[in-house]
């Protein structure tokens, strides 16, 4: 799948079909949250997998009981270590580098799993406290969120996004220019793919019509 449509396509999903997830893909999954970016490469989270029924509906229960995570045959939950953030760059690295580093993680297994054909749901809403007890944390690390992965029994619709140039500037807060040239509220990458994939579609049309031109024009000249 491509990047951008991977990006694009890409949905939260909260129903999950009765079906069991390979443990190649799991770790497919885990292996791209590795990849993310770090800060200093601390790579400072750690990826726990819950598979046992129990504790997937325990996990739902402290999430505010959101029940339908027990749907999900797998729950990851996402964890970071912000003490080893706070030692190389303070407070910053704790409240900030930390934060980031840790969604990147996020956001790289949630492609993933799409790409995979699997649907996903980053849940942030819990009982941290819970949570902890639950998985038996160490009091120092944090938990970020507890990611859902299983096989999509629903296909939400594509939620409303802002027009690409009601969330950028130039040079500035509010920078504005007098006459985009550029098309930004029309063009994007999907439709420059919609525009190319439509030249080949009329090229191909035009070669065909071509063709059977020339047939016909064979077929008439052996008549006469």
């Amino acid at each position: 799948m491509e990047v951008f449509e991977c990006i694009r396509s890409r949905r939260s999903i909260r129903k999950y079909k009765d079906k069991q997830v390979p443990w190649d893909d799991i770790v497919t999954i885990m292996q791209s949250g590795k990849y993310a970016p770090s800060a200093g490469n601390l790579q400072n989270w750690k990826f726990i997998v819950v598979k046992d029924d129990g504790k997937r509906k325990a996990i739902a229960e402290a999430s505010l009981q959101q029940w339908w995570m027990e749907q999900a045959p797998i729950h990851i939950a996402v964890i970071g270590d912000p003490e080893k953030s706070e030692k190389f760059y303070g407070a910053r690295g704790r409240r900030l580098y930390m934060i980031q580093g840790v969604a990147a993680a996020i956001e790289n297994m949630l492609l993933t799993a799409h790409s995979l054909g699997l649907g996903t749901c980053w849940v942030g809403a819990f009982d941290e406290d819970e949570i902890r007890r639950l998985l038996s944390l160490p009091e120092q690390v944090d938990v970020h969120a507890i990611i859902t992965i299983g096989y999509a029994d629903e296909t939400p619709e594509t939620p409303p996004k802002y027009r690409i140039e009601h969330m950028m500037f130039f040079e500035k807060w509010w920078g504005r220019i007098e006459s985009p040239k550029t098309h930004l509220g029309w063009w994007s990458v999907a439709n420059e793919k919609m525009v190319r994939d439509g030249a080949k579609l009329v090229k191909k049309t035009g070669n065909k019509l071509k063709e059977k031109v020339k047939k016909k024009v064979s077929e008439y000249q052996k008549k006469k």
